[in-house]
């Protein structure tokens, strides 16, 4: 296999256990497996590849795709679905809520993410905005409210350490940037998905507040987060691809429609 094209058709059968043919044209990505399982459970499909990397389940035109957590997994996952070149990309994840007005089960639709995680430097100078897809971002928008829901917009970061709630100097970083909210995959999903030319988006939810010490992600604190918010948030990211594969909507390009003027 010399070329990209010839590796990722291979590949992404060998990470999510799902041939190229049988995509959906539209994906739903996760880094929980509670979401894919519920997934399959909603859609009544079945989980395939439970021993591969990247587990996967099809339903009609949507996969969702659990690719594990970090910008690493996120690069690699976007590069897979060159195979398929799918219509439509949601990422569905979790985030630190860096700001006081954010609280434990908000939602999060970032309209961009700032490049702390350094995957995505391998695919474009630093420059270079990581930003999602308008049209998907808008339909996402459109779900939630039909969810009567309210969300936050804004920037967030990506950063690839985990570990880093200990430290005061990058949390004054972060607020001096003023960012919305913190994770490990965005900007690399956005970055890479422009890289590959796959529209790409993200709905956030807010899980924990890293800011100060008594906000710090436990397991307990998550469980509680998956129980009472998760089943939404798979809801609201199947609802936004269903109104673009309803609705015949594209993705990549948006234009406006309107009425010349006539003298």
């Amino acid at each position: 296999m010399k070329t990209k094209a010839e590796i990722v058709k291979d590949w992404l059968f060998r990470y999510t256990g799902t041939k190229p043919e049988n995509f959906g044209q539209y994906i739903l990505l996760t880094n929980f497996t509670y979401y894919i399982n519920k997934f399959a459970e909603l859609e009544k499909v079945e989980v395939k590849g439970l021993d591969r990397p990247m587990p996967s389940a099809t339903s009609g035109d949507i996969t969702m795709i659990n690719f594990g957590m970090g910008s690493a997994n996120a690069a690699t996952i976007m590069d897979l679905l060159g195979a398929v070149s799918p219509k439509a990309c949601l990422f569905l994840g979790k985030c630190g809520g860096l700001k006081k007005k954010n609280e434990l089960g908000d939602l999060i639709l970032p309209i961009a993410a700032i490049r702390g995680e350094g995957t995505s430097n391998d695919y474009f100078p630093p420059e270079v905005p990581a930003l999602p897809a308008f049209n998907l971002q808008k339909a996402i928008s459109a779900a939630i409210r039909e969810h009567q829901r309210d969300y936050w917009t804004g920037s967030v970061y990506t950063t690839n350490r985990r570990v880093w709630e200990h430290d005061e100097e990058f949390k004054e970083y972060l607020r001096k940037i003023r960012v919305m909210a913190i994770d490990m995959e965005t900007a690399t999903l956005f970055s890479v998905g422009f890289s590959n030319r796959i529209p790409s988006g993200a709905l956030l939810l807010v899980s924990d507040q890293p800011m100060i010490s008594s906000g710090v992600k436990t397991e307990q604190k998550d469980r509680v987060i998956t129980q009472k918010y998760a089943d939404e948030h798979i809801k609201i990211g199947l609802d936004s691809l269903y109104h673009l594969i309803n609705n015949g909507q594209t993705v990549r390009h948006l234009k406006f429609d309107f009425e010349p003027d006539i003298p």
